[in-house]
């Protein structure tokens, strides 16, 4: 019980920073639903499971019985019904009858398809969670990329203001206005690619919820990383419970296990069971009316194992069991390779971002300072000035990235463990 509360509380913490958007309004989950809403293979799939389901009730209850006419023992030389003593008319009811339990197993076999079809729904709905929230990630990089420089832009004019008022009064050359312009010139040619790249990461999330790519898709502010560390044990143990993807293969060796139940039965025999009413007329030749006949017919299948097919189907289905096996146990090595990936990655941003967030900027902040300090009494040469503050530019914008590609691996060990798509 206590191994059990403890991965619920591991999967709520996994999930809590989704649960933390919400409540900040974050249009992230209603993306999210909606994408699911409307793709067109989640729809394709529900279709295919109302298939599954109606398939079930196809050859697992008995055939339907045969009903024969016809005439017996008629005389050729004249085709007269009442010429003969044994010639009749014939009405006969036929039912097949399998092996007790043949139809329950194929039944079985059957009703595994619409458990797997659940799970490629929920697969699929985790993919889509998983793509929408890193486009949703790099979306919100790309914006505040564009915040940034646009911020730059309005420090360079500031500073420009600087460099003309020295420039007039002979203190600076016209070289350092030309080169401020130069670089206002490159922050709104970067802008202008920021700008295409957002375009079309909005209009990727667009499509994958069917309408136009021009719609506005809001995005929260970026947040600072709050530090949770998951260990590789704990989240294998939530992908055997939550991936859809390993359950899925769990479904698949218990259907071969049903199959192989249901291919023991060949060896079983199966029953038809008939009656035969046989009706006689008036006889002319002896003037006598003979009395009908009632028969009963019970035949029995002999389930012989020509050249082993019987024992190769059983021996197939277990192979197809070692196969599920193993391809569960080769997807617990992958994601214990990716989660252990993930962590480490975390691990460093989490790092980074401290060490970014709490020293460099605030170092670049006083180096932007003291240079321009300097440079209005003509200590240092204007190239300090431009140097500061493309500093500031580049670890804000490389705070902005640490702190989206956190969100986005966050988002990927949820989509690993499938703790997302319950």
């Amino acid at each position: 019980m206590r191994k059990k509360n403890a991965l619920l509380l591991i999967a709520f913490l996994l999930t809590g920073w989704s649960l933390s958007a919400q409540n900040q309004k974050d249009p992230l989950p209603n993306l999210i639903n909606r994408a699911i809403e409307v793709n067109p293979n989640i729809k394709m799939l529900q279709a295919k499971l109302h298939a599954a389901r109606e398939n079930i009730q196809i050859g697992t209850h008995l055939s339907d019985p045969v009903l024969s006419l016809g005439l017996m023992n008629v005389p050729t030389n004249t085709f007269s019904l009442n010429q003969e003593a044994m010639t009749a008319k014939v009405l006969g009811l036929t039912q097949a009858i399998p092996y007790p339990g043949s139809l329950k197993a194929k039944a079985d076999v059957k009703s595994m398809d619409t458990l797997i079809i659940r799970q490629q729904i929920a697969d699929l709905n985790n993919n889509i969670r998983d793509m929408v929230s890193e486009l949703y990630f790099s979306l919100q990089e790309k914006r505040k990329e564009v915040d940034l420089a646009n911020e730059s832009v309005d420090l360079l004019k500031q500073i420009s203001l600087v460099a003309k008022r020295k420039f007039e009064v002979g203190t600076a050359s016209l070289q350092n206005i030309i080169l401020i312009e130069v670089q206002l010139t490159r922050l709104k040619d970067k802008i202008e690619s920021l700008n295409g790249e957002e375009q079309a990461i909005q209009a990727q999330i667009n499509a994958y919820l069917l309408r136009n790519d021009s719609i506005l898709i809001p995005t929260t502010k970026i947040l600072p990383i709050e530090v949770q560390n998951i260990k590789t044990e704990s989240l294998l143990k939530l992908a055997e419970q939550h991936r859809p993807l390993l359950k899925g293969i769990k479904l698949y060796e218990n259907k071969a296990r049903l199959q192989q139940k249901e291919a023991k039965f060949a060896f079983y025999p199966n029953f038809k069971v008939g009656v035969q009413y046989s009706q006689r007329s008036y006889n002319s030749i002896s003037g006598m009316n003979y009395p009908d006949f009632l028969g009963v017919v019970v035949g029995v299948t002999i389930p012989i194992n020509y050249g082993g097919k019987k024992t190769a189907k059983v021996n197939r289905t277990r192979y197809l069991q070692d196969l599920y096996k193993q391809q569960y146990n080769t997807s617990l090595q992958v994601l214990q390779q990716h989660f252990g990936k993930i962590n480490s990655r975390l691990s460093a941003l989490q790092n980074r971002e401290k060490l970014v967030s709490k020293t460099l900027l605030p170092q670049a902040i006083q180096s932007y300072q003291a240079a321009m300090a300097d440079y209005q009494v003509n200590k240092i040469d204007f190239v300090n000035v431009m140097k500061a503050e493309d500093a500031i530019l580049k670890i804000k914008t490389e705070l902005a990235v640490i702190r989206t590609a956190y969100n986005k691996n966050k988002a990927k060990l949820e989509f690993l463990s499938g703790t997302g798509s319950n």
